[in-house]
């Protein structure tokens, strides 16, 4: 008698930790899902080269992403990403950039206008999701007040770049690189500030830099242009 009922306390405990593991799993799927911290998509283009891009900018919380997908508005999945191995800890900020044809017709067909959503899984297992809308509309693009496009002769010290304004515009942004030195400078800036002052220390006599204006639009589109220029010699 005492041998059948420790089978039957046995099967109870079994089923009460069974039926706790079908309670918890259940949660975990009915658990509402996380906002992304950042989730973005755009087109850039380089109006100095006639190229376009659209680049998705996706920033996890705290947590690494075990997984990530994107699905376009016509329900085909653009990114679909799977940590190999729960070892990694996933990856915590993604930025994917298509190639840069001319053929800008095609990229648009390729990435419609719409709604794009993102969907994630932390390697613990949290849900994250996200809806971010694509507009194909390009701002117009700046041009070069000082340095002077492909200027020479540019002061080392003291220097402000100046780009003509453009109106309607959410904001600029100046970036400035020596591929050879291994140095870039980047700035983001305000609408109402259609100039930046280089730091006295970071451009060197002789040397020929890249730069970079864009202009940002209020969907987060960008339009860049592009010169080089040469600074003084000492």
């Amino acid at each position: 008698m005492r041998h059948n009922m420790t089978r039957y306390a046995f099967a109870s405990l079994i089923l009460a930790l069974t039926s706790h593991s079908l309670a918890l799993a259940v949660n975990d799927l009915a658990a509402p899902s996380k906002p992304f911290p950042h989730a973005s998509v755009r087109f850039e283009q380089n109006a100095t080269d006639g190229d376009v891009e659209v680049v998705f900018e996706v920033t996890g919380r705290s947590e690494g992403l075990a997984q990530l997908a994107v699905t376009a508005p016509d329900g085909r999945t653009v990114v679909d990403f799977k940590a190999p191995d729960a070892s990694t800890l996933g990856i915590r900020q993604f930025i994917f950039e298509s190639p840069e044809p001319t053929d800008v017709a095609g990229l648009k067909a390729a990435y419609p206008e719409g709604t794009y959503t993102f969907q994630g899984a932390t390697a613990s297992g949290a849900q994250l999701r996200g809806k971010v809308t694509l507009k194909h509309e390009l701002p117009v693009a700046t041009s070069f007040v000082s340095p002077k496009a492909n200027g020479s002769n540019v002061p080392i010290n003291d220097l402000k770049i100046e780009w003509a304004p453009v109106n309607g515009m959410a904001g600029y942004i100046v970036e400035l690189e020596q591929d050879g030195l291994d140095v870039k400078l980047t700035a983001r800036l305000s609408a109402s500030e259609p100039k930046f002052a280089v730091p006295d220390g970071f451009l060197r006599p002789g040397t020929e830099y890249q730069l970079g204006i864009g202009t940002v639009s209020d969907d987060g589109n960008i339009s860049y242009v592009e010169t080089n220029f040469t600074t003084a010699t000492e």
